[in-house]
């Protein structure tokens, strides 16, 4: 059959609208993904770009495979004129050097996703990325929509785009982001249904059998991509922190993120990746895993210095101490169970390790031990190490100048909110000491001014490192360990003290356990996990060498050298617990340089716990989603098979008779399946006629008498051509292919036009007629295979 092919009028602009809408509807619960709005404008740029793009070439009578490289091309090159307009020929055409460019932002992406905990700094990287997929994803969802005629499918594109705020964000998608993309959505499916008609004329948007086939490879396609994609990218399973699980469908996370999820690590309520420990030290152990000492204004990281590293843990060179100053010496026996990280958990400072699988290697400049192509899952080892015995007094008469100590400890980036520059002015104003300035910078952090909190900052906004997260710190006074650390250390290098931040385990808690070592009385066991996941800063002092502080209230315990160097110090401390630690430290003249845990949970640190699973909101949005689309399944299935029908067999039916007669049976078993959904099914017994005159004077069609009405002239034609097709001789048909679909429509809009509430409600969202039909497949399925597949074949 001949079709006219028409102009595509406003439907192409109608549908690139409706998309743009959902994408960026959907991208706006990006926001808490990333901080601010920023980069909220780059993204409505390509989305819009690609939006017209799409709809012009569409308008222009484009060939489907030209429309969709068009948009590719528009995405590379606004792409190229946002981002790299200064490595490109006349701000649009990439060269050589954007390549090199997009390496560098790509690069700086991936150190993103894996150094920092959302709400992450827009930077170039990152927003490129969001950028690209985004404009991908316009082009999947336009592709889906109108090439392939798969409105309702492109809602898995769009929940992909709310996947990744709901994995990420502390608070989930949001109510913004998820209506506005519902809207855009519901828009999509709007045009599709108002234009559908016109859109099936057009040679690039045939209305063909097979939709549902498709949507299952597509809705099958997303699902492996939603399992695969996690696998696959470095920093999900991988990486400098292997954060797999923290994405992954089927574990809990068992690694530590250093400055980067550590705020997830503490609200994580299941605890995972615990560590236990036993030594024989006159105090349980702070466990270091890594020190990040390097920080570019986003983020704290870091230094690996791979080409300094040493090889053998077996012997550490241990830090130079001045004369005189005591050294005591431990052993400690480590059992790291499932924790999984490249980095190894032991006390500071470390003078030998064995025992350990798999190749290792140590940095002089912070002794941190890092496995080369292995981790420390289910390692067993023991760690020597020395500490100092340090005093007040050791503190007040060192200095930091070391000329030797590399340069990285004392940078700080341009641009430091005000806030910050002119607290720690304030703070080193009356101190005359770098010890009493450090100690001024921690009695003010753990003032009363301030106090730890695991939500104000996810819910302020300012859950990271970076300097303006710090500035917002500053200002609201509450955040975790991560800020206070952070706030310390970047004040420290203001004063001219060498800072970096320790990152690892706070002591923990007594299992009840006895460990032997090297043949030694037992010693007690304890064990740490995700909810004693701490930062902690350092600062260099010549001589004493890096010197650990505790800004943070409520968690941990203040070393024994700021104790006693300030009164102050100690009511402080007692104001700020609030008796959540309780120090089981003798009271004895001896100084540990190694801060003393408490032996029972704190109450911080058990707070996550009564806190919900995000895996548990994870796991309701899926149900939730399940129960709507099992909701919606009949009236969807309902409704494809009558859009089959009406739209009638394909065109290879080359014979205009025979085509007349297949939609003439279809208006039909239509009709008969209306009357089944508004409750007049047709009886075994009962003829074509027959039924379609009980059909007529149910009352459901109109008055009775009035057999003038077009519901009743449109089912008298349908029975009437109905038994021509089945009984009669094969004619030329009367009217346009069409005309059947009309009648057939007209009599469905009378009857809910007629029909009462409830039954106009049944027939619309549990047809009866598509239960009778899954009936009759679980009854017959092989006879039902059989039948789809001869439709199918055609």
């Amino acid at each position: 059959m001949n079709q006219t092919r028409t102009k595509p009028g406003v439907y192409p602009w109608a549908m690139a609208g409706a998309i743009a809408l959902a994408i960026l509807g959907c991208s706006l619960s990006l926001n808490g993904v990333m901080r601010g709005w920023t980069w909220f404008m780059p993204v409505a740029t390509v989305v819009m770009i690609l939006s017209c793009v799409l709809a012009l070439t569409r308008t222009l009578r484009f060939s489907p495979l030209l429309t969709s490289l068009s948009a590719f091309v528009a995405l590379a090159l606004t792409l190229t004129s946002i981002f790299f307009r200064q490595h490109s020929i006349l701000g649009l055409i990439p060269t050589a050097e954007t390549f090199t460019e997009v390496g560098r932002l790509l690069s700086r992406a991936g150190s993103t996703v894996v150094n920092e905990n959302a709400p992450v700094v827009p930077n170039a990287g990152i927003v490129l990325v969001t950028c690209t997929v985004l404009g991908l994803m316009v082009i999947l969802v336009d592709a889906l929509a109108v090439p392939l005629a798969m409105p309702a499918t492109s809602g898995l594109a769009l929940i992909a785009i709310l996947v990744v705020p709901a994995m990420l964000k502390p608070l989930g998608v949001g109510w913004l982001g998820f209506i506005a993309g519902s809207c855009g959505y519901l828009l999509i499916l709007a045009v599709g249904q108002w234009f559908a008609p016109k859109a099936a004329m057009e040679a690039e948007s045939p209305r063909a059998s097979g939709h549902f086939g498709r949507a299952s490879v597509a809705a099958a396609a997303a699902l492996v991509l939603t399992l695969a994609v996690p696998l696959a990218i470095p920093g999900f399973t991988e990486g400098v922190f292997p954060q797999g699980s923290r994405l992954a469908q089927w574990g809990k996370p068992n690694g530590l993120n250093p400055m980067i999820s550590l705020g997830s690590s503490l609200r994580s309520p299941s605890g995972g990746g615990q560590i236990t420990y036993a030594t024989d030290s006159a105090s349980p152990l702070y466990l270091r895993s890594t020190t990040i000492d390097s920080f570019s204004g986003d983020t704290w990281g870091p230094d690996d210095r791979n080409s300094s590293r040493r090889t053998s843990l077996e012997s550490i060179d241990p830090p130079v101490y001045q004369t005189g100053l005591e050294i005591s010496q431990s052993l400690t026996s480590i059992n790291t169970g499932n924790f999984v990280s490249p980095y190894l958990p032991a006390p500071y400072p470390p003078s030998k390790v064995i025992g350990l699988r798999g190749d290792w290697t140590w940095d002089p400049e912070t002794l941190t031990a890092k496995g080369q192509g292995t981790n420390t899952e289910n390692q067993r080892y023991l760690v020597e190490s020395t500490a100092p015995k340090i005093t007040a007094a050791h503190l007040n008469t060192a200095s930091t100048d070391n000329r030797e100590l590399p340069a990285i400890f004392t940078q700080l980036p341009s641009g430091i909110p005000a806030v910050v520059s002119k607290t720690a002015e304030t703070l080193g104003r009356s101190a005359s000491t770098p010890f009493a300035k450090a100690l001024a910078i921690q009695n003010y952090l753990r003032g009363p001014e301030f106090s730890y909190s695991l939500d104000a900052p996810v819910q302020g906004g300012y859950d990271g490192t970076g300097l303006d997260v710090l500035g917002e710190f500053l200002t609201k006074k509450s955040g975790y360990c991560v800020h206070f650390s952070s706030g310390m250390a970047v004040m420290a290098r203001l004063l001219g003290i060498p800072s970096r931040i320790a990152v690892g385990y706070a002591p923990g808690r007594l299992t009840g356990n006895k460990v032997t070592l090297s043949g030694q009385d037992p010693f007690a066991e304890y064990a740490v996990d995700a909810r004693d996941a701490h930062a902690w800063p350092e600062l260099y002092f010549e001589g004493v060498g890096w010197v650990p502080f505790e800004p943070t209230p409520s968690r941990g315990v203040l070393p024994d050298y700021t104790v006693g160097a300030s009164a102050s110090a100690s009511t402080n401390q007692d104001e700020n617990n609030d008796g959540l630690i309780n120090d089981p430290r003798p009271t004895t003249t001896a100084s540990a340089a190694t801060p003393v845990p408490s032996t029972t949970p704190t109450v911080a640190a058990a707070a996550p716990s009564q806190k919900t699973d995000p895996s548990t909101w994870l796991i309701a949005i899926g149900v939730f989603l399940a129960a709507v689309l099992l909701a919606l399944t009949p009236r969807l299935v309902r409704e494809r098979r009558r859009s089959r029908r009406l739209r009638g067999p394909a065109d290879e039916l080359a014979d205009a008779s025979a085509l007349s007669a297949e939609l003439a049976i279809s208006a039909w078993h239509e009709l008969e399946d209306l009357g089944h959904d508004f409750g007049i099914p047709r009886a075994a017994h009962e003829t074509p006629r027959v039924y379609s005159g009980r059909l007529r004077g149910s009352g459901l069609l109109g008055v009775d008498s009035n057999i003038d009405a077009p519901a009743h002239r449109a089912v008298q034609a349908i029975n009437q051509d109905f038994e021509h097709a089945t009984y009669g001789r094969v004619s030329s048909p009367d009217g346009p292919s069409n005309t059947e679909a009309n009648r057939a429509q007209t009599v469905r809009e009378t009857l809910l036009t007629h029909a009462p509430l409830g039954v106009r409600w049944r027939a619309q969202w549990l047809p009866p007629s598509t239960f009778a039909h899954w009936a009759a497949v679980l009854r017959h399925p092989v006879n039902a295979a059989r039948s789809y597949w001869r439709r199918r074949r055609g």
